[in-house]
């Protein structure tokens, strides 16, 4: 089984999936005037183009589990916006392929803080999140309504392709 190293988010090593902001803490953001005033907007932090689709919102409920990748998903037409609610999280990410042979060898894992939003471009495989501590996490996701059913590629990974996670 492959390993992987989880990673400390940054612009840099998550580029090539999408983009993210830290919606809690966003002193790094622009602001429409002063960043210490009694009440500061920092806007248009993120973007995800739905493809016209109105956006639905939804909890992902996640229990602590072994920090192995066993499922894959990806999402032909859209991409998927996820923000870990409670705690922070563990996501792992691979490139957008043009089959849907999983590539476990691309395979990278990045430490999600609480509170900031992720964007993942279409095409790009992932699954949900991992718990950081000993205690359920939720994670918001934000999707085309019932892109669940109509444009969700999904599967269950032979153990020959299932990658550990590691810090």
């Amino acid at each position: 089984m492959k390993t992987v190293k989880i990673q400390k988010l940054t612009r840099e090593n998550f580029h090539k999936y999408g983009t993210y902001a830290a919606l809690i803490d966003p002193m790094d953001q622009e602001a429409t005037g002063p960043k210490d005033a009694p009440l500061a907007f920092f806007r248009d932090m993120l973007q995800e183009d739905f493809g016209g689709a109105v956006p639905s919102f939804s909890t992902c409920r996640i229990q602590p589990r072994p920090l192995i990748v066993t499922d894959a998903e990806f999402h032909n037409f859209t991409g998927e916006v996820a923000m870990p609610l409670d705690q922070d999280a563990i996501v792992w990410l691979a490139p957008a392929t043009a089959s849907d042979e999983f590539p476990a060898d691309t395979v990278e894992a990045f430490l999600v803080p609480k509170g900031t939003m992720i964007a993942i471009r279409p095409g790009v495989w992932h699954h949900g999140a991992y718990a950081t501590e000993n205690k359920p996490l939720n994670v918001m996701i934000v999707l085309p309504e019932r892109a669940y059913l109509n444009d969700n590629c999904c599967m269950t990974l032979p153990a020959d392709k299932q990658v550990a996670l590691e810090f």
